[in-house]
């Protein structure tokens, strides 16, 4: 009597098993290993080059290059705080006006708008990544910083003057509140479609379940929805902070380029991006060549340790789900 299909040993199956598809099976190992090392090999790289480039600005000024505020070709005196200044205030505040609006957008195309509205809608969101940095930053310059400084910055100014951020506004031209509106506009569409995706994968029993209890939707918003994903948020939102303190083009054409740590968002300012941007092609010395790279070497450091801590919280968000 033949044996059942339950009752055929693991050896019996491999045996019938074709030589191609255990060849398969190890080119689809080998090609896979291969391309999760290659990113190691190709960051390690990069590093690299920077370090190498930078290096004569790291024996010239050492660790001290991070909190000396010069920048005088001239002279060649060089220091990187001003811009870095400039990166953390920019790329935070961004995210705290792009992050909640682009999770805000990824509710109301989940759980809100109607089935018409969401392709419509969403695919326009998405569109926004479409367009260049250039592009959106010349839109800053002619649309975006007229409108500004003629209506809002006096507004914001005239009502909430006390807070020394809303100081008084300066006449024409770029600042740190337009540069911040323009990040914030760019990393709304990566945070609103990953936060979107996150939102849809959310099992349907649990929402029904919700509303079944009587669970309003707001509270099957705060209670259920918001704790399932919120790992997934943080990195939504960190992904979208990485492309404000990378960005470069358009913040070099609306924050003003200027030298100083400005003490309100009124004034204009600089970026660790914005400066290498501005001024690698027009570099007057090895010395100073070598400290914009010495800049990027700043920079890439300052993206790890945000991607690293947005991993720690991510973890400790999925630990807390697990109920360890």
């Amino acid at each position: 009597m033949a044996a059942s299909a339950s009752e055929v040993s693991p050896r019996a199956l491999a045996s019938r098993r074709r030589l191609s598809d255990r060849i398969g099976d190890t080119a689809l190992y080998v090609l896979s290993a291969i391309a999760a090392f290659g990113t190691f090999v190709i960051f390690g790289l990069i590093v690299y080059r920077i370090v190498y480039g930078a290096w004569p600005a790291l024996t010239t000024f050492g660790i001290s290059f991070v909190w000396h505020t010069n920048w005088d070709p001239v002279t060649g005196a060089f220091g990187a705080l001003d811009f870095l200044y400039g990166t953390a205030v920019t790329s935070f505040a961004a995210v705290l006006i792009g992050g909640p609006l682009a999770i805000a957008i990824a509710l109301y195309l989940t759980e809100i708008a109607p089935a018409a509205v969401r392709g419509v809608v969403g695919s326009l969101v998405e569109m926004l990544a479409a367009v260049p940095s250039v592009v959106l930053g010349l839109w800053g310059i002619l649309v975006l910083s007229p409108f500004l400084h003629d209506h809002v910055m006096p507004f914001l100014h005239r009502w909430l003057g006390f807070i020394p951020i809303f100081g008084e506004p300066n006449p024409g031209g770029g600042n740190m509140f337009i540069a911040i509106l323009i990040l914030a506009i760019m990393i709304v569409p990566i945070t609103a479609s990953v936060s979107r995706e996150l939102f849809k994968a959310v099992p349907q029993d649990l929402k029904e379940g919700a509303y079944g209890l009587g669970l309003t939707r707001w509270e099957m918003v705060r209670g259920v929805l918001i704790p399932y994903t919120r790992g997934g948020l943080v990195a939504a939102v960190v992904l979208g902070m990485g492309r404000a303190v990378g960005e470069a083009i358009a913040v070099t054409q609306v924050i003003g380029g200027f030298l100083g740590r400005p003490t309100n968002l009124f004034q204009p300012g600089d970026t660790l991006a914005s400066r290498i941007a501005a001024q690698y092609q027009g570099a007057v010395s090895n010395l100073h060549i070598s400290s914009i790279v010495y800049l990027a070497l700043i920079l890439l450091v300052f993206s790890l340790i945000v991607n690293v801590s947005a991993q720690f919280i991510v973890n400790r968000f999925e630990f807390q789900k697990a109920g360890r």
